[in-house]
């Protein structure tokens, strides 16, 4: 995704890796064939030719011309997980934000869209033994009912989860808890989207009449805009994730509004439309 224009507002994609995967790492009741009618937009963007998904982990760097917020953080390196393609990763996002003209140190606000593996692991980096805010300066702002959701969970993975990119920024005194409907700075604000996660938040970004929205998992895959009903196996809540995408799909269908996919690979940024009696995705390519 080139760096996206919104009035007054850019949003940079920084890139932490591309995972080419089976639909069923996501989807356990889809197969390949599903995913067969949607090929001619989906490859070779989204999915390879033999239709495995391409998802991408990254963070969206949006800069007002007050501040610089970064929404999602990705899993991180040096961490434990149940992965092991995410476990001990020695990635380079780090130089990818200082690529995008990004100094951790001048970041205002961190906002995790959730609190899932994949989307707070850079919050903290380990330091002398101990993780310790990346973005030392920065006010993160960690959703309240996602916090008091998972902060005393029992799942071994997310518990270390919370241990390692969660609570050193408590520890370091980084942390406001917010609600929804938050506004960063003027033209940025949470939208609830629950489903996924209790606390999920997508953020609307909106400025001298553009408009776009930071997805976060309410949606993984573009597929999903054809097919709604697709739930993937980390949502809490499987009934209210459906209900929430639908609404969201046919709020934003044919509006113009930039939907800016948290997992979706280059070119990331799309706009939904209405096909037949179906929805689908148009995107442009430099």
């Amino acid at each position: 995704m080139h760096p996206v224009t919104l009035g007054r507002i850019t949003v940079h994609r920084v890139e932490e890796l591309i995972w080419t995967i089976s639909p069923r790492f996501l989807f356990p009741q889809v197969t390949y064939a599903d995913f067969e009618p949607y090929r001619d937009w989906l490859v070779p963007h989204f999915s390879t030719p033999d239709l495995k998904m391409r998802l991408s982990i990254h963070s969206f760097v949006v800069r007002t011309p007050r501040c610089t917020i970064v929404v999602d953080t990705c899993i991180g390196n040096d961490r434990q997980r149940d992965i092991p393609q995410w476990t001990n990763m020695r990635t380079a996002y780090l130089a990818n934000l200082a690529a995008a003209g990004v100094d951790p140190a001048r970041v205002d606000y961190v906002f995790c869209t959730h609190m899932h593996v994949d989307h707070v692991g850079w919050n903290t980096r380990l330091e002398n033994g101990r993780w310790v805010p990346t973005f030392p300066n920065a006010t993160y702002l960690f959703h309240r009912k996602e916090w008091e959701f998972w902060r005393h969970t029992e799942e071994d993975n997310q518990a270390q989860v919370v241990r390692d990119s969660l609570q050193p920024i408590f520890d370091a005194g980084r942390v406001t808890l917010v609600d929804d409907a938050y506004v960063l700075d003027e033209g940025v604000w949470l939208e609830p989207t629950p489903g996924h996660t209790p606390g999920h938040c997508s953020v609307h970004l909106s400025s001298q009449g553009a408009e776009a929205v930071i997805t976060g998992d309410l949606i993984h895959h573009p597929a999903q805009v054809a097919q709604p009903q697709w739930v993937s196996r980390a949502c809490w809540d499987r009934e209210l994730s459906i209900a929430t995408r639908l609404a969201f799909l046919h709020r934003y269908a044919d509006s113009g509004t930039l939907i800016l996919g948290t997992h979706f690979a280059p070119p990331t940024a799309v706009y939904l439309v209405r096909q037949g009696e179906g929805l689908g995705i148009r995107y442009d390519m430099p």
